[in-house]
């Protein structure tokens, strides 16, 4: 998916439909000269309701499309008709999307799954005719009720992917090399930093039965919770994943060190990320003979509490330990 196709933060308008107003009208026909009252209710005021889709993976078919408005309920009339409900709106939504009311800041409502439908704005009631109001001591009411006004909200609709595993690490770590070995996704791969731009999505076969999807997150670099480099616009992403994969490549000047600044940032930005499972893999090992490897992992293993796999995308080295380690992880208890 191109940058310019990957949106996933929006901003709408919303109106819901305004009720139907209740109707004065009484009884009469050649033989009933005074008959009694028989206004019908009015018909209530469209919603708007968001509802999941599983076929969607971005916001980009809002682009153009920012104002939505329901229909309002009908008024109604004699013979006791009520009027007819306003049309609501459906949008439809790629699955983990948030909606945000964005004066307060409050969650309105969240697509999870397939076809699960939330109304996040009511249309307005319709009004009660004159034969609502009638009774034995008031048995002519000359009098209807309005019905309510449909209620305008503006709305940021923000998608947080959902995925199974998350890889976080600094650019250049060998993320979308990883993506592009164990996946069948496509994502840009090139020798310089930010070459992801927007988060992909890939779905890991472990056998022919059962596999799981796995996201490469754009880059972070140490500030990232402050706005620096691409900042936290793809932060949230993170907060859907079972489980974290940092990162690290052999290459690096102090491995131990850049595992504590990636861990910052997501402690700065959500402290509630911490909680989730962690296990890093240290990639590029194609750059070192064996024993360099293995006295590579002795080092680690005294200094790391989370597990760890050395691999290499690029030659295949433990790749399917990497694949295992985080299945056997998804499946605890």
């Amino acid at each position: 998916m191109s940058n310019e196709n990957f949106i996933d933060s929006i901003r709408v308008f919303l109106r819901s439909g305004r009720g139907g107003d209740g109707c004065v009208h009484f009884y009469r026909d050649k033989f009933t000269r005074k008959g009694g009252p028989d206004g019908g209710d009015g018909g209530n005021g469209g919603n708007i309701i968001i509802k999941g889709n599983r076929n969607l993976w971005t916001l980009l078919h809002l682009r153009y499309k920012k104002h939505f408005f329901a229909g309002n309920g009908k008024n109604g009339s004699k013979n006791n008709c009520n009027g007819a409900n306003g049309k609501d709106v459906i949008i439809e939504l790629p699955l983990g999307t948030i909606a945000k009311d964005e004066a307060s800041g409050k969650i309105l409502g969240e697509v999870t799954y397939h076809d699960q439908e939330i109304v996040i704005l009511r249309g307005g009631k319709g009004g009660k005719g004159n034969a609502f109001f009638k009774s034995p001591t008031n048995q002519a009411p000359r009098y209807a009720q309005k019905g309510e006004e449909g209620k305008e909200i503006t709305v940021i609709f923000e998608l947080k992917l959902l995925a199974d595993v998350g890889i976080i690490g600094f650019p250049n770590a060998g993320k979308s090399t990883l993506l592009a070995t164990i996946t069948a996704a496509k994502p840009k791969i090139a020798d310089y930093p930010f070459t992801t731009l927007v988060p992909n999505v890939g779905i890991v076969k472990v056998n022919e039965i059962y596999s799981f999807v796995i996201s490469d997150m754009p880059g972070i670099i140490e500030g990232a919770h402050l706005g620096k480099g691409l900042g936290h616009r793809f932060l949230r992403h993170i907060e859907r994943n079972s489980i974290l994969l940092f990162l690290i490549p052999v290459t690096s000047e102090n491995i131990f060190k850049e595992y504590l600044i990636l861990l910052h940032e997501l402690e700065m930005y959500n402290k509630e990320l911490l909680n989730k499972k962690r296990i890093i893999g240290i990639s590029k090992a194609d750059l070192l003979s064996q024993n360099e490897i293995k006295e590579l992992e002795n080092v680690l293993s005294k200094k790391l509490k989370e597990p760890f796999v050395v691999f290499s995308s690029v030659s295949g080295y433990n790749v399917n330990s990497l694949i295992n380690k985080l299945w056997q992880l998804l499946n605890e208890n």
